[in-house]
């Protein structure tokens, strides 16, 4: 008998009519027109409590060979207090949020050890989390952990909610998957949890070609996802779900001869007798290719023609599996270029190190409450010769001075791409004096290189100073800028060195040619502030 974690003893199992299972297939029937005969083919359901019991059994015996040792399933499995667990998986779910695991980790080490429980994360300062947060965008994701926190603490004594409807109702930004993620896994509450990996894996093993983000689809895999969850490991079943999407059954390449659940998959047995159709070989012994649950891969009652979640742009010979899911064509990034400047000045001249120029986005929209450099958002039929004079009136409006417009220094370009934004910043960078006002513009702060890293700026920013610093650099050779934020490679022979230096060479002309001849794009917003307060609602 397996030990059950301590997420399973305090889980309760709910009422069979309240459960999330029958809410959804109620909330299905509804969409699909209210009838039993009105639902799709039970092709696409786990329809034999023999194969669910198979299925689930197979599923978590790989998952608990092959299962990747992360941090926030150890607390999950060890962590004896509920409200400490429920917030240290919380914490992890909103963090996996559109972000690789491996990119996780670290993070979530470090945001554990400074705020280990949702008392000290509330009484946290929003420019400390944005700091610790600063590398791993989708910045609202940390605001939203800090207001969750907050909330917690002034309106529920400091105790996280223990049900899916609760973590829906006080925690901002938490929606269907990420309420059935922390309740399953850190408090053992018997429902599912449908995230990318779940959607592409429940697809593939009932064969469902539909629109996977319409309604339907969706509806359709939280109702099978809830039928089919284990009851007495429902946090690890979810997990192992998961898990199966990012190792085996991955977008490309999948890896189907290692599927613990192989012979109940749909898109695997037609890729199987497609095969064997194309060799003209019947299958020799079909009960090693499917279990005896499933039906054949024909055995859909509405047909391909009718049918809701079959595919309906046809199947595709050289996808395989990976004809399942399908997705609607993504909308393309809209395009944007900045134009920015690295702002540099020395406050006394005893100074050692220069100081550089940041200002603060409002604390709504895009990149919310985090540090940039000076930037204008451009548009087109503006020549790159009048960037300076647009960079100099900016200065001069931020810090009360600004540098001749002939000495603000073209570095290059660099490419950040958003979610849905492509950005290109032009960069330039200028020196001013120490006699500048610094008060003159509220949001604006000076720090060092060393504060610089430390500060809460977005990727761009950090991709901007390392260009700035491998730009201005006359030591090749030479780590530059706060150790791990901004290095140059040594070279390791003269010969090296000059070569380097000659393309250099000529890229500078190449860009200043470019800059000159090619139309660039002008001023679209007048002011640093109407940049920072987006015209449209921004997913962040």
């Amino acid at each position: 008998m397996r030990k059950r974690s301590p997420a399973v003893r305090a889980g309760k199992r709910a009422a069979p009519q309240n459960t999330p299972a029958g809410q959804a297939k109620k909330k299905a029937e509804l969409r699909l027109g209210g009838a039993e005969s009105a639902r799709p083919s039970s092709y696409h359901f786990f329809n034999e409590p023999a194969e669910v019991s198979l299925f689930r059994s197979r599923l978590l015996r790989w998952y608990d060979q092959s299962k990747r040792d992360l941090p926030w399933r150890t607390v999950a499995m060890t962590e004896t207090d509920a409200n400490i667990r429920t917030y240290a998986v919380w914490v992890s779910e909103v963090m996996l949020q559109q972000t690789q695991v491996a990119t996780v980790i670290d993070y979530y080490n470090k945001w554990m050890k400074r705020w280990p429980t949702v008392q000290e994360l509330a009484a946290a300062s929003v420019e400390d989390v944005n700091e610790m947060w600063a590398g791993l965008g989708y910045y609202s994701r940390g605001r939203r952990l800090h207001q969750g926190a907050q909330k917690v603490m002034s309106e529920l004594a400091g105790e996280m909610p223990r049900t899916t409807q609760g973590l829906l109702k006080w925690l901002p930004g938490v929606g269907r998957y990420t309420a059935g993620a922390v309740g399953s896994i850190a408090l053992g509450l018997v429902t599912g949890a449908v995230d990318g990996n779940v959607t592409r894996v429940l697809c593939r093993l009932r064969a469902i070609g539909a629109d996977c983000t319409s309604s339907l689809v969706t509806d359709l895999l939280w109702e099978i996802c809830n039928l089919i969850v284990d009851p007495e490991r429902p946090g690890q079943f979810n997990q192992a779900l998961m898990e199966l999407g990012a190792l085996v059954c991955r977008p490309k390449s999948p890896l189907c001869a290692r599927c613990p659940v192989q012979t109940h998959c749909h898109a695997y047995r037609k890729v199987i007798l497609i095969q064997e159709t194309d060799a003209k070989s019947p299958l020799s012994n079909p009960d090693s290719v499917q279990s005896p649950c499933v039906p054949d891969i024909e055995d859909c009652s509405a047909g391909d023609s009718s049918c809701k979640l079959c595919l309906s742009e046809g199947w595709a010979r050289d996808l395989g599996v990976q004809n399942y899911p399908r997705k609607p064509v993504r909308k393309a990034p809209r395009v944007e270029r900045m134009v920015t400047c690295v702002l540099r000045c020395r406050m006394t001249e005893d100074e050692d190190e220069p100081q550089y120029l940041l200002i603060q986005r409002p604390s709504t929209g895009l990149l919310a409450g985090m540090w940039e450099l000076p930037s204008i958002l451009l548009e087109e039929d503006i020549p790159g010769k009048k960037h300076r004079a647009l960079l100099s009136a900016e200065v001069q409006r931020i810090v009360g001075t600004s540098p001749d417009e002939d000495s603000f220094q073209y570095l290059g370009e660099v490419v950040h791409i958003f979610s849905h934004i492509h950005q290109t910043y032009v960069v330039y960078s200028a020196s001013v004096g120490g006699s500048t006002e610094r008060d003159r513009e509220p949001q604006s702060r000076w720090v060092s290189a060393s504060a610089l890293q430390e500060a809460a700026v977005s990727t761009g920013v950090k991709k901007i100073m390392k260009l700035y610093y491998e730009s201005t650099s006359k030591l090749q050779g030479t780590e530059l800028g706060p150790k791990g934020f901004f290095t140059v490679c040594p070279f390791q022979n003269k010969k090296q060195k000059r070569s380097a230096e000659a393309r250099r060479s000529q890229r500078t002309k190449r860009t200043r040619n470019r800059e000159d001849r090619a139309p660039c794009r002008g001023l679209k917003q007048s002011s640093l502030s109407q940049f920072f307060t987006s015209s449209k609602p921004a997913s962040t």
